[in-house]
């Protein structure tokens, strides 16, 4: 329907900025744009029964926190039951992120790594939940960054264990609904210089999935970086290596090289402790690159294939691992991220 086609029938302004908000989030938007949808968004919620129309009527909207011209421009066309323009731009270029990969995406049950606003994400723990279940996942790891990571606000000690409870909390609520969908605890846990991780042993215990990545000195000498690692994957709670090269290949950061190690004996290492090498699917990350996917299926791991989302429209990166993971001949028995849930955590505690 075109843009002031009148359809007789209003839709949800709510979803629809939602809606626009991942579609931008999909496409690397900057983060501005897409958080004064979601900030619209969630001030229509706060407003109360028939106050939307009433004010889109009035053309007052404006006056509500959080919505400007462009949100305001959605939410007149939503109450008047016109398709946005916005929406219909961002949806007639969407597209699927990548070609091919459809068998292995459609057995993903869910994501092992992503962020929320508790570190350098950009949402709220709901909302990457709300739109995990909307993709068809069927539980979800949050793993916000930790304490080291000062520049993603990694989190302290005190705040993971608060976040245990918030976790706690957003379970419950899901077990009110139908119960198909559940939140699993975990962490990236920063790999420290001598091999150790960002956090107490007690408290990784207590997590549902432990995702170690280096984040610092990714330029380490070969033997020093090969021995910090294989002493990571070697700790009794990692279950994932995260990105392990540490590359990038595009985007608004630039380009890095990956890190130098002796893959064959890391990846020894993760198949002799049943530790996962992650396939990131973040796009400017794409990490490990092909050929070390295929040293690694060689040395027999178990491989997680994860969005490491940072917003909820990201959630959809799982598309580029995916695509990877079916070129390059990675076994669907083999990604643990394949399984279901109880046999997820039984691999991940045991």
């Amino acid at each position: 329907m075109a843009h002031g086609t009148a359809s007789g029938a209003a839709l949800d302004p709510v979803a629809t900025l939602r809606r626009i908000a991942f579609l931008m989030e999909r496409r690397l938007a900057d983060t501005y744009r897409i958080k004064a949808y979601r900030g619209a968004a969630e001030s229509l919620l706060a407003c109360a029964p028939g106050e939307v129309a009433e004010r889109a009527a009035a053309g007052t909207l404006r006056q509500l926190p959080g919505i400007g011209a462009k949100t305001a421009a959605v939410v007149e066309d939503c109450v008047a039951g016109r398709l946005p323009a916005t929406l219909t731009e961002l949806e007639q270029s969407a597209g699927p992120l990548a070609s091919g990969g459809e068998e292995v995406r459609a057995a993903l049950r869910g994501d092992l790594h992503t962020h929320s606003d508790w570190s350098d994400g950009g949402s709220p723990i709901e909302e990457m939940v709300m739109t995990a279940s909307e993709l068809g996942h069927e539980y979800v790891v949050l793993t916000d960054h930790s304490p080291r990571l000062q520049v993603a606000n990694g989190l302290s000690t005190a705040r993971l264990l608060r976040q245990i409870d918030v976790v706690a909390a957003v379970n419950a609520h899901l077990a009110e609904g139908d119960g198909g969908f559940r939140l699993l605890h975990g962490i990236e846990v920063d790999i420290l210089d001598d091999g150790s991780l960002d956090q107490t042993d007690d408290v990784l215990a207590r997590l549902d999935v432990v995702v170690a990545s280096v984040h610092s000195k990714l330029r380490m000498e070969r033997a020093a970086m090969t021995r910090r690692m294989v002493a990571a994957v070697r700790h009794p709670e990692t279950n994932v290596l995260g990105h392990c090269t540490g590359r990038l290949v595009r985007g608004g950061r630039g380009t890095r090289p990956q890190s130098e190690f002796d893959a064959a004996a890391v990846f020894a290492a993760c198949a002799e402790a049943d530790v996962a090498v992650e396939i990131n699917s973040r796009p400017e990350r794409s990490d490990p690159p092909d050929e070390l996917v295929e040293q690694a299926l060689e040395a027999g791991c178990l491989f997680a294939i994860d969005s490491d989302a940072h917003a909820p429209g990201q959630l959809d990166f799982l598309w580029y691992g995916a695509a990877r993971a079916q070129e390059l001949g990675v076994p669907l028995e083999r990604v643990v991220n394949t399984w279901p849930e109880d046999r997820l955590l039984t691999w991940a505690n045991g």
